[in-house]
């Protein structure tokens, strides 16, 4: 008896555009998911090494939620400007004050695999502050929160 497995291969790509509205939406939980959509988990043909044609556009990043009262004080995000000395850390409040794109751009990052596909994934992100978005032409299919 003989069982074949599917590959899906790079070459098959019906690209869909998802619209998710971040009003209200915990950042963790948000992040994984996109995360998901990002690597092709939602889809039926799931394969790891090859990536999902699914972009994900993310709209009113600046109503996202943490969880906790202290979080906004205590979540830090850190850089390194590889001069001696030069650690420069920022609290989760005032990093979203000034980007809160960067935030759950950052947030997705850290649920991606740690190999060379992720850039690839996060390509396919899109972020925006407001309501409106630049993808208006490829009509995103609207996800409703889980």
């Amino acid at each position: 008896m003989s069982t074949t497995s599917y590959l899906k291969k790079s070459d098959t790509k019906e690209k869909t555009w998802q619209l998710i509205d971040a009003d209200g939406e915990i950042l963790g939980r948000l992040a994984s998911r996109i995360a998901s959509i990002l690597m092709g988990k939602n889809r039926p043909d799931y394969t790891p090494h090859v990536i999902s044609p699914d972009a994900v556009v993310v709209v009113n990043a600046e109503k996202i939620r943490v969880k906790g009262e202290n979080k906004p004080r205590q979540k830090l995000y850190k850089r390194f400007t590889y001069y001696p000395g030069g650690l420069n850390t920022e609290n989760f409040s005032t990093v979203f004050a000034k980007k809160p794109d960067f935030v759950l751009r950052h947030a997705v990052r850290g649920m991606l695999p740690k190999n060379r596909l992720a850039a690839k994934m996060l390509k396919k992100l899109r972020v925006y502050k407001g309501d409106k978005h630049l993808q208006q032409a490829q009509k995103p299919k609207k996800i409703e929160a889980a």
